[in-house]
């Protein structure tokens, strides 16, 4: 069975990217739009390459209290490679950690169509929705956050999108997503960083099967500085402390 790719070529002495020459992208090109370019199939234009490259930055680290980072360096700390806890990091990453990126964009490109007067939605469709989903027990990814009660980095990632113009349909429908769930919530819950890249992503279009991989790129460097800086530490092993643990046995 033959393997069957658009991506990329290797042959001696010839190294084919996306139907570009390897050497010439690493004389010419940045890595921001070399990833575009593998992601997408063609080069970035000038305020593609600058949004991809904010979207990149929002995500890289967010301290050693997010999942993946304190995995990743639990596991570093017992004495694995930094290969090993990278790759534990990024298993660390679900539903309620990096992987709402996912959900949120298709959440956004799957609900989006139902609304076709967007942006100007006859009032309380988008909280008709979200009530309904609210009843039914269904959660919105991409809202809500364990630390902050308002997500800075969406403030400047919406600023770049709007700049670059790529605050479009999406990122509006995130924003009245948001005022809905606000308006009929009990507790605060803002649109957060997986919510915003979502949108942004989802407005420079790219399906929503890809958006995982956003984040994962974006958060990279931080796991592997967190990863350099346990392995270089001689801390040992790090574990929970035993007055952080309740035994509910008998």
């Amino acid at each position: 069975m033959k393997w069957k790719t658009a991506i990329s070529k290797i042959s001696d002495g010839k190294e084919i990217i996306r139907g570009l020459d390897l050497q010439e992208l690493i004389r010419e090109k940045s890595f921001v739009e070399t990833i575009y370019l593998v992601l997408k199939g063609k080069l970035p234009k000038k305020q593609e390459a600058r949004m991809l490259n904010a979207l990149f930055t929002a995500g890289i680290d967010h301290g050693v209290g997010a999942p993946s980072t304190t995995v990743a360096r639990t596991v570093a700390s017992t004495g694995n490679s930094l290969h090993a806890a990278a790759a534990a990091g990024v298993l660390a990453m679900g539903e309620l950690h990096g992987g709402a990126i996912e959900g949120a964009a298709k959440f956004f490109q799957e609900h989006l169509g139902n609304f076709p007067r967007t942006p100007s939605w006859k009032e309380g469709e988008v909280e008709a929705l979200v009530r309904g989903l609210k009843d039914r027990k269904v959660k919105i990814p991409g809202y809500g956050h364990k630390v902050l009660t308002h997500d800075h980095r969406v403030d400047t990632l919406f600023k770049v999108a709007k700049e670059t113009g790529f605050y479009g349909e999406h990122c509006k429908f995130a924003e009245s997503v948001g005022a809905a769930l606000n308006k009929i919530s009990s507790k605060k819950l803002p649109l957060n960083v997986d919510g915003a890249m979502a949108a942004v992503v989802a407005d420079m279009g790219f399906d929503w099967r890809l958006a995982k991989g956003f984040f994962i790129i974006s958060r990279m460097p931080g796991l592997v500085a967190h990863i350099y800086e346990e392995l270089v530490s001689g801390e040992g092993i790090k574990r929970i402390d035993e007055e952080d643990i309740e035994y509910l046995g008998s």
